[in-house]
């Protein structure tokens, strides 16, 4: 690419937003050049905006510390000045939902990392590694928009991170009936423990909207584009979910524990070798922040453990462990995840750079 496209992160200042500029900085496609939050941090410098909420282990770059933040809802001004942009704004779901589509109106694409779009049925929920094809909607969503190059495309939740890659891995011997339980880590609430020391030591087994999110997206995720619908229909054949979803006291990796049945016939052995070779469309498109091996197999006892584990591929692969037989279920085993990386942040600049590969996004 001979020229980076222009960036802009609207939601900027929120732990999402500065995951994604962290994870920007030297980007060899993409270069930050907006920075946009409320209204309340608009007009100041990056960081005077931030303060003292910086929440992310890398230091905030210098290229951005003097830039001045806009308003999000300023969408001209912001829109103006980049190629596309991504959304990590925190909002009521309906605002979400019409500023990311004033946005595409622009013909600005949107990247979003936000919930709000996620059932939109002409809006791609994409993890690149497993459902790129789904990109293909946004030719519908373009006529429904009145669009010629703006468009809304989203990432699933980071809970589904953790297991939806290894049924993906498995989809030839047919998931059948899926108990899963995650385990999230206090970054998924945009919280560190200085801000939430309640959490130390604690559990808190409820999150609010998790476990539809858990039992629902997958689905979407393994549906398909109708085009005479001209959206995407989810999955409906025999794969059916239910989930618990519980707050622990980590800071980064959602782990899974996973029990499921299958609709064929299939030997440990063979579901491990699905895992290790599984291969993606990402990873021969040689995007930046795809992982050269999505997913590993680790044969230990007590693996995947998250200090041991999380930062697999730089966070942006997939970790899973203790496969084995079970008394009820056909099996059962434990994934884990990094829910700012691979789950948030890194996974929509990775759809990102699939929708640049793939000629959706382009420079204006």
């Amino acid at each position: 690419m001979s020229e980076k496209l222009k960036v802009g992160v609207i939601g900027a200042t929120g732990m999402v937003g500065q995951r994604f500029v962290t994870l920007l900085e030297n980007h060899p496609w993409f270069e930050v050049t907006t920075l946009a939050a409320s209204a309340h941090s608009a007009g100041k410098t990056y960081e005077e905006a931030v303060g003292g909420r910086w929440k992310i282990e890398t230091p905030m770059p210098e290229s951005v510390k003097g830039m001045t933040v806009l308003d999000a809802e300023d969408v001209r001004a912001v829109a103006d000045g980049v190629d596309f942009v991504f959304s990590a704004v925190n909002m009521p779901k309906a605002e979400i939902r019409a500023l990311e589509e004033r946005y595409a109106k622009t013909e600005t694409p949107v990247v979003s990392n936000n919930s709000a779009h996620r059932w939109t049925p002409d809006v791609p929920m994409v993890v690149p590694e497993i459902n790129p094809e789904h990109f293909e909607v946004i030719r519908h969503q373009r006529a429904r928009l009145g669009t010629t190059r703006g468009f809304i495309a989203v990432k699933p939740n980071c809970s589904i991170q953790a297991y939806t890659p290894a049924l993906a891995a498995w989809r030839e011997f047919e998931p059948r009936e899926v108990v899963v339980s995650t385990y999230q880590a206090i970054s998924g609430a945009g919280k560190t423990f200085r801000e939430w020391p309640e959490m130390e030591g604690n559990i808190i087994p409820y999150i609010a909207g998790e476990e539809e999110k858990s039992e629902r997206e997958p689905l979407k995720v393994f549906g398909h584009v109708d085009e005479t619908k001209g959206e995407i229909v989810p999955f409906d054949g025999a794969l059916k979910i239910t989930s618990q979803c519980i707050r622990v006291p980590v800071l980064n990796g959602h782990t899974a524990t996973v029990f499921l049945n299958f609709g064929r016939p299939v030997d440990k052995e063979t579901l491990i070798d699905r895992l290790v070779n599984y291969t993606s469309q990402a990873a021969k498109l040689g995007l930046p922040h795809a992982p050269e091996h999505f997913i590993q197999y680790l044969a230990e006892d007590d693996r995947p453990q998250v200090r041991l584990d999380v930062d697999y591929e730089d966070g942006m692969g997939v970790s899973i462990g203790r496969l084995r037989k079970d008394t009820i279920f056909d099996y059962k085993f434990v994934g884990l995840a990094h829910n700012t990386l691979r789950g948030a942040a890194g996974g929509a600049l990775e759809c990102a750079e699939m929708l640049t590969a793939l000629k959706y996004i382009q420079a204006k």
